[in-house]
């Protein structure tokens, strides 16, 4: 009797697998699976058969995916209840909460990319997984190809994170790159990465942050072992950064991204607790993650034991996300094979999630003040009344060529302090009356 037949209570009966959308991640999952059939046999220990991919339309043309035709349906309620994996590339919350739902409460176990269904509503999602015996897996959610969930749920499970840092979203940091590398302006380097597909028609989803918050949430959950939801995290988006704002960031030798951070910390009250938050901010050149280019993502994990670890690789596109679905459904379905399942949702800490006003970080912040004495004394008080430290302060003077008048632009960057601290500090710049505008405010990150 071989290994398989031992430890396989199937049999020779094939795993049978339902795919919930078929555009650009859907059809590539549709394709790996029909080009690697023998190879998943070998690696699961039992065929794979797909028994249907649910999609809006049935009679659309779908040549490039080379499965029966017969295979589409529209009938996703039914599809989920003849498979033992259901794998969702649908996205949105409804209809993928009730179909996955169903799916798992009809013994399937369920492989998603729904970073914004996880988000929202994960825990009603695990306790469906819990309550069925099922897996519930989504790799692909948060950095497309790049494996950082198994290796933070599994490979570090032994350690204690203390913070992760990211890159997750392809198209902000496409985007921050080309106005980096090129000093081309917001609207219109968006419009380059929506000819080279690299965002959507509305971007807004991506440039205003909400795809890296909810997959803040994620990563903070699985890395601090808290329910941390979408709804949880600070977000800022990418919509304000100007052109002068990359280049006071090259001034610094440093360069702007969109940023999902979270950590481990403690709050003004003394309460250790969680901060997650989105935005974009100055990050020293000799940072990694100042090298991730293009589209390309990144997770930088700090670790007590393991030290500082960096995931880099494609956080998007169809092949790189199926890809990461594979891996998760050849996972789920090992499982099946041997009768087990998986490691489920991991919330023991239950630790409180922190305001904002409580995460530490450093500002840049560019002032237009008058040309006189005294400006940068008052200026400074302000700093000194909430506690702010300045660490640098350089200063251009300007003449308005109309009036002659002198002006002048006064560059700060303090040091490490409470976001309410700092924010406290700009707001007594901006009613100073020595301050003409408070011209940008970026934090500064990764030193």
């Amino acid at each position: 009797m071989s290994m398989s037949e031992h430890t396989n209570p199937l049999g020779d009966k094939p795993i049978r697998v339902a795919l919930l959308g078929c555009g650009v991640v859907g059809s590539s999952v549709a394709r790996m699976l029909v080009e690697s059939a023998d190879d998943l046999r070998a690696r699961i220990g039992a065929p794979v058969e797909l028994v249907g991919i649910a999609v809006r339309r049935v009679g659309k043309d779908r040549s490039d995916v080379p499965v029966d035709p017969a295979l589409f349906t529209t009938d996703a309620e039914d599809l989920v209840t003849r498979a033992d994996i259901v794998v969702e590339v649908v996205g949105g919350i409804d209809p993928a909460r009730g179909l996955l739902l169903k799916a798992m409460e009809s013994g399937a176990s369920v492989v998603t990319a729904n970073k914004a269904l996880l988000a929202e509503d994960g825990p009603t999602l695990y306790a469906a997984a819990d309550a069925a015996g099922v897996d519930l897996y989504y790799e692909a959610a948060v950095a497309g190809a790049i494996p950082i969930l198994r290796p933070m749920r599994e490979s570090l499970a032994g350690d204690d994170v203390t913070k992760v840092l990211g890159i997750v979203n392809g198209t902000t940091n496409f985007v921050l790159d080309k106005m980096d590398t090129t000093g081309a302006g917001f609207e219109e380097t968006v419009a380059q990465a929506q000819a080279l597909g690299y965002a959507e028609a509305d971007p807004t989803a991506d440039v205003e942050g909400f795809d890296a918050a909810a997959k803040a949430a994620l990563l903070a959950s699985l890395a601090f072992h808290t329910r941390v939801k979408g709804a949880d995290v600070f977000r800022e988006g990418i919509s304000d950064v100007t052109a002068a704002d990359i280049a006071a960031a090259k001034a610094m030798d440093h360069v702007v991204k969109l940023l999902a951070i979270c950590e481990r910390t403690t709050g003004q009250n003394g309460t250790s607790g969680v901060s997650v938050r989105v935005h974009p901010a100055m990050i020293a050149r000799t940072h990694p993650l100042a090298s991730v280019r293009d589209a390309y993502n990144a997770v930088f994990v700090e670790a007590s034991a393991a030290g500082q670890l960096m995931f880099y690789g494609r956080g998007a596109g169809g092949d790189p996300t199926a890809l990461a679905v594979l891996g998760d459904l050849v996972a789920v379905a090992r499982h099946i094979v041997a009768g087990g399942r998986g490691p489920g949702e991991s919330a023991y800490a239950d630790l409180p999630i922190l305001d904002v006003g409580d995460s530490v970080t450093r500002y840049h912040i560019s002032l237009d003040v008058e040309d006189r004495p005294g400006v940068l004394a008052q200026v400074a008080q302000a700093f000194a009344d909430t506690g702010v430290s300045i660490e640098t302060v350089r200063q251009h003077i300007r003449t308005n060529s109309s009036s002659g008048e002198a002006r002048a632009n006064l560059v700060i960057v303090t040091h490490a302090a409470t976001e309410a601290a700092l924010a406290a500090t700009v707001d007594a710049l901006a009613a100073s009356e020595v301050v003409a505008e408070v011209v940008s405010v970026m934090r500064v990150e990764g030193a």
